[in-house]
């Protein structure tokens, strides 16, 4: 992993977390994972692998916390999926030695596109309907082994709303969801990763092509950066575009990112009560 970079120069303000911490994040989450699958009175816990770092951590972390032989992983490729993240996402399984079949959504996906075709061709909606089909199946698995399904969500796509309503955040829990992307590179690297796996450039692999940062038009070292200092932090706009030598453009795109998906952080609104 590269070098840690401070947000501010000469403060010691970072994102970067010390072995100490790390190993404290570590017996964090493990400890949640267990509690969560213990409350439940489940049996284990079931998690769709895409390749990617994200759900690479937290299926490692499953393991940690739970034991190989209660750990299911889900493989689900559709025809804009790379052959490469889908051997990744095989790989990590056959690593963690736990169970794991491989599902073709694309059957599921046509009936859909057959049922409706006036949406075929908007890329968004399309792509929305493969991370929801990913999640359907996701939950048929754990319901009929007892599991709890985990997300594989981390706080910067939270609280940008980078996740598809009702698909990859239609989980029991987020395991990693109290990390930035950045940590959760690094406590993937710390853990023993792959390295390849821990530089792969993030995509949520919704149509061919598609990155997260290009989607954003932010690289995440930079959206990191805003939301630790500028949203979850007290900085103001002037002093963290100051702190971090970016326009002030980039810290309204990261608000706005921020404010338009606070829908999807909140349960659906319903009227107020009336009271007679």
């Amino acid at each position: 992993m590269s070098q840690s970079v401070p947000l501010v120069e000469g403060n010691a303000i970072t994102l970067d977390l010390s072995a100490e911490e790390l190993d404290a994040q570590r017996d964090h989450i493990t400890s949640f994972i267990q509690a969560v699958v213990d409350d439940a009175g489940a049996d284990g816990a079931v998690i769709g692998l895409s390749g990617g770092i994200d759900s690479t951590l937290t299926a490692t972390l499953a393991v940690e916390a739970l034991g190989a032989d209660s750990v299911h992983g889900l493989v689900m490729p559709s025809d804009v999926n790379t052959d490469q993240n889908m051997s990744d996402a095989e790989r990590v399984a056959q690593w963690l030695e736990i169970e794991y079949d491989v599902l073709d959504i694309n059957p599921i996906v046509d009936a859909f596109f057959e049922a409706y075709p006036e949406g075929v061709d908007d890329q968004m909606a399309a792509g929305n309907v493969r991370v929801r089909t990913r999640a359907v199946l996701n939950y048929f698995v754990a319901n009929a082994e007892s599991g709890v399904v985990l997300g594989t969500g981390n706080r910067s796509e939270a609280m940008t709303g980078y996740f598809t309503k009702y698909g990859d955040q239609a989980v029991d829990c987020n395991p990693i969801g109290n990390l930035y992307k950045r940590q959760v590179r690094q406590l993937a690297s710390h853990i023993g990763v792959a390295d390849d796996l821990v530089e792969k450039a993030p995509s949520a692999e919704m149509w061919e092509g598609q990155t997260d940062e290009e989607e954003m038009g932010l690289d995440y070292d930079t959206l990191d950066a805003v939301l630790a200092l500028h949203v979850d932090g007290p900085f103001s706009k002037s002093a963290t575009t100051e702190s971090l030598g970016v326009p002030e453009s980039a810290i309204d795109r990261v608000v706005d990112l921020v404010e338009q998906s606070a829908h999807k952080r909140s349960m659906p609104p319903a009227p107020a009560t009336l009271h007679r």
